[in-house]
């Protein structure tokens, strides 16, 4: 086997997702697609793998029991901040194709119009000292840079994070990385690198100490960090690699011209009903999706937010939202995924644009109503508001909208506070409807106003 992709970000979703779909390829025969992983934080995978020869166990879990499937597409984990001359070594080798990347949301330095954050603290540094990089931009541009030096043809970079037009964004920002590092640099990357966008779900709840024991007794043997995941997976891939790709279509991949519709539906249907779920429950002590999805009333919440939520969505890309929907009621209700609705909960000041308040304001804008889309929003801000000390979820932004809450003595004010901390688009034409949920939580409790949805009031 030989190392054809590096992956940015390894973790539990990687292993459940993309490393499988390699995986498959690899034991059909193709051996030039092995993945070499890379932790931009923590030796945690890299000391629980390197062990057992980097082989891990994916459990497949649902109603009718588990099935478990052992993984060999992860050929070694680097750490980034051990050693980064390594993590560019591997990036920079001939023989890497592709370098993929599951890094979440908060790992996009953005400015608030969706550019290149040049006051983050990752991008100051890699700018300052290109040579020993420390975030994601920092790595692709200098192993591009000296993939160039050296007459090597770039890789592509295949971005799996759930973003909208996760490729393009991933471009645009590396490309003004580049550009403050040396614009001729920045030009061949806009000419030469290709960045296909992608679409990803599995569910892939973390791994819990029963788990780890359920897995050893089936196995016979000890696997140090296993990996649980449901049945279904899906990946939707623009299809654009220059230096080659492995046969993904061959195992359920779906290689099309545009992702756009695909990971809106997903966006808006999965990750928008995931995101209710999650503060819902959280508000109304439901540790899990499971659990909240079998309360009747965050249940009928999330079946209205579907139906406005769908309204959004292309009607010429050949979707189909009931059917998706369905499938996802299914999923939602498996008792065998312990997907915890504070894991689900983090970082919901980066999440919510694309799965609230863009449908928001799309619907605003073709002047209809979108109560289950504004509820989402006063959800998350209550959920925030009463989250306790420590907190059960984390926001990147947490700091600045502690400070924020803190300063608040009503509803309203919190809601404004937060909205405004957070610089969403379009604020003042949905304030005043998070604001009156946000109030009719306070004083009829999130039951009362989770009630007053499924009367259709």
């Amino acid at each position: 086997m030989r190392a054809g992709i590096v992956h940015i970000g390894v973790g539990a979703f990687h292993r459940a997702h993309q490393a499988a779909y390699v995986d498959a390829c690899l034991a059909e025969g193709d051996m030039a697609w092995g993945i070499i992983g890379v932790s931009l934080r923590s030796p945690a995978m890299r000391d629980a793998l390197a062990p057992q020869d980097w082989l891990y166990a994916l459990a497949e879990r649902d109603g009718t029991g588990e099935t478990l499937k052992v993984i060999g597409s992860v050929m070694k984990v680097l750490v980034a901040p051990e050693d980064p001359q390594a993590v560019l070594a591997a990036l920079s080798d001939p023989q890497t194709r592709i370098v993929t990347l599951t890094v979440t949301e908060k790992a996009y330095p953005r400015g608030p119009d969706g550019g290149l954050d040049t006051q983050d603290r990752r991008v100051a540094a890699d700018l300052a000292n290109p040579e020993r990089p420390t975030g994601t931009l920092g790595f692709l541009t200098e192993a591009l840079a000296q993939r160039q030096a050296e007459g090597t043809p770039p890789f592509t970079v295949l971005s799996c994070d759930n973003l909208p037009s996760n490729g393009e964004t991933l471009r645009r920002l590396v490309i003004e990385f580049a550009a403050l590092r040396d614009p001729e640099l920045a030009q061949h990357i806009e000419q030469n690198v290709a960045f296909p966008s992608s679409m990803v779900d599995r569910i892939v709840p973390a791994t819990t100490d029963a788990d780890r024991e359920r897995v050893a007794a089936a196995l016979g043997a000890q696997d140090a960090w296993p990996v649980v995941t449901e049945p279904f997976m899906q990946w939707v891939v623009e299809d654009d690699f220059p230096m080659g790709r492995p046969a993904w279509e061959r195992h359920g991949v779906e290689m099309v011209a545009d992702v756009a519709p695909f990971e809106e539906m997903k966006l808006r249907l999965l990750n928008g009903a995931h995101s209710a779920l999650a503060y819902a429950g959280q508000l109304l002590g439901r540790e899990t999706v499971a659990d909240a999805f079998a309360d009747p009333l965050i249940h009928g919440f999330v079946k209205g937010l579907w139906r406005e939520s769908a309204r959004t969505l292309s009607g010429e890309a050949g979707l189909m939202p009931d059917e998706y929907t369905a499938r996802l009621a299914d999923r939602f209700a498996n008792p065998a995924l312990r997907h915890r609705t504070a894991q689900i909960a983090n970082d919901g000041s980066q999440k919510l644009p694309q799965r609230f308040i863009n449908p928001l304001l799309e619907r605003l804008d073709s002047g209809g109503s979108a109560p289950h889309l504004a509820a989402g929003v006063a959800l998350w801000i209550a959920a925030l508001a009463s989250r306790g000390d420590p907190p059960a979820f984390t926001d990147p932004l947490d700091e600045t909208l502690k400070a924020a809450i803190a300063r608040t003595t009503s509803p309203a004010d919190t809601v404004a506070a937060v909205l405004e901390a957070c610089r969403f688009d379009g604020i003042d034409r949905y304030l005043p409807a998070v604001i009156e949920d946000c109030q009719r939580m306070e004083t009829d409790g999130v039951a009362g106003a989770l009630a007053h949805y499924a009367r259709g009031e």
